[in-house]
């Protein structure tokens, strides 16, 4: 390895040590932490953050950049040292413009942001939120300012979280998703619902954890090299590719809200887990993108957890934990309750065909907050308004309306589209390993798991951010961002649980 790419990698490690050490700081505040800690461990955090951001964008790191680029176009490079140059040299150039003042108090504002959207969900309580979401606005603003866009501000915070995804792909794809969705809602809510009562009933948190912890070990994830824990909103976080970790919620009166949160969860973390050990303190070792990742936890959500095959695994093994609930249900009972299409309040208990409304409704939302179009004390309102647009139905309070995702409350503006984005991702991918697995119904019938992982492992997960994400949906399927094969697959799974929706697309 020539000396300027060894001496960059030496540069960087330490500053990825200091984010990871941040963000052990930011998982204990969502897990353990005391409310009363909350004002230092903001300033905790943010001297963390600011400390590797200020020793990220010296001239020093300019200066090393430049050489290694020199050692690339000259061929002395590796293709993962050749693509650590270039996702750095991006990361450098945007950094750069963002001073170091900004992130310190983008940092503080989005700690405190947090504590203070806890105690407003838990006490129904906007007014208690408000002036941090101000702040958060207020701070996003600026830093979309010091970063600079070519058509609207919403373009380089979703870049962020989407790289090289403009803003006008998302509107253009939501669109023409709503477009063939809406009609397939409308069809299915003019037939009988399965009945869900099963779900609603007695199901110990102990017991649906332990369930849950028992099935993500099935898919791969390795609890030596990570843990789950409980948090108000679930989340998963990883201080390095040895020690990635989950958090979820338990509703004792409804089984699905904990159990396919963990599943979800389970998708991200095998993702970071299965991260090549090389790219390890770099900036190459995250997620492609968030779309990326989001297609990987609503694949083992919903693909895998809320199918056929995977229930005649284990259902059996969850009527033995909860017999009271289950013993006299039939597993085709089950599997149709859990599929079960039904407008709801709560994005993340969504069902997966109404789940893409709520987050445009979101994605519009927060970008009329940067675009200054809507104001902060107006979105209870405007929330209210579109989910009765929607989804046809309206929350009857801000905890279970605006107040229920903490995404804006650390700031996050330009997150939500990724979640629809990796939706649509979820499908193609799915597609694509069928092709090369297509016994996998029958491996998951028999509870293994190991050839999905391993498709996953060679096709997307090693690589880390070593491919834009775009490229890599490309080499994995074979095809671009595409909304027709999560279209195919509701249509498919659907019709066979309400019947009359056959007619409405054609496969």
């Amino acid at each position: 390895m020539p000396t300027s790419l060894s001496d960059l990698k030496d540069a960087l490690a330490p500053i990825e040590d200091l984010k990871s050490a941040a963000a052990v700081l930011s998982w204990d505040q969502e897990t353990y932490m005391p409310e009363g800690g909350a004002e230092a461990r903001a300033r905790q955090i943010a001297t963390l953050k600011t400390m590797a951001h200020e020793r990220f964008v010296t001239d020093e790191v300019g200066a090393l950049l430049d050489r290694a680029e020199t050692a690339v176009e000259a061929g002395d490079a590796s293709a993962v040292e050749a693509d650590l140059v270039r996702v750095t040299q991006r990361a450098y150039d945007r950094a750069r413009k963002l001073p170091a003042s900004l992130v310190s108090a983008f940092s503080q504002a989005a700690s405190r942001g947090q504590t203070a959207w806890k105690q407003a969900r838990a006490n129904d309580d906007f007014d208690h939120f408000a002036p941090h979401l101000k702040e958060l606005v207020d701070l996003t603003v600026q830093k979309a300012e010091a970063l600079g866009y070519d058509t609207e501000r919403y373009d380089v915070l979703l870049d962020e979280y989407e790289p090289g995804m403009p803003t006008s792909t998302v509107v253009d794809t939501f669109a023409d998703l709503r477009e063939e969705l809406v009609p397939i809602v409308e069809a299915i809510a003019d037939q009988p619902a399965p009945n869900d009562a099963m779900l609603h009933g007695t199901f110990p948190a102990d017991a649906q954890r332990a369930f849950g912890e028992q099935v993500i070990a099935d898919f791969g994830y390795d609890f030596d090299c990570g843990r789950q824990d409980l948090s108000a909103h679930p989340f998963t976080t990883s201080f390095g590719i040895r020690d990635v970790r989950l958090t979820t919620r338990f509703d004792e009166a409804f089984l699905p809200s904990g159990l396919f949160s963990t599943l979800h969860e389970a998708g991200h973390g095998l993702y970071e887990q299965g991260i090549a050990p090389e790219l390890a303190r770099t900036p190459l070792a995250e997620g492609a993108s968030l779309g990326i990742h989001e297609s990987q936890s609503r694949l083992y959500e919903n693909m895998v957890g809320r199918s056929r095959p995977f229930w005649q695994h284990y259902y059996g093994d969850l009527q033995e934990v909860f017999p009271e609930a289950l013993a006299g249900v039939p597993g085709a009972d089950f599997y149709r309750a859990i599929n079960r299409v039904e407008p709801s309040l709560i994005r993340v208990e969504a069902d997966e065909v109404t789940y893409n409304l709520h987050i445009m409704l979101r994605f519009e939302l927060e970008r009329a907050l940067v675009q200054e179009d809507l104001a902060v004390d107006d979105l209870p309102a405007a929330w209210n308004d579109r989910m009765a647009s929607y989804l046809g139905v309206t929350p009857n309070s801000d905890a279970n309306g605006v107040l229920q995702d903490v995404h804006w409350s650390f700031g996050a503006i330009g997150y939500f589209p990724t979640y629809a984005l990796g939706t649509l991702m979820s499908a193609q991918i799915d597609d694509a390993l069928r092709q090369d697995l297509p016994d996998l119904d029958a491996q998951m019938a028999s509870g293994q798991f190991d050839a999905l992982l391993q498709w996953l492992r060679e096709r997307i997960h090693q690589y880390g951010r070593r491919l834009d994400a775009p490229e890599l949906l490309k080499q994995a399927t074979g095809q671009p961002l595409d909304a027709g094969p999560w279209l195919n697959y509701v249509q498919k799974k659907y019709s066979a649980i309400y019947p009359d929706l056959q007619a409405q697309r054609v496969l």
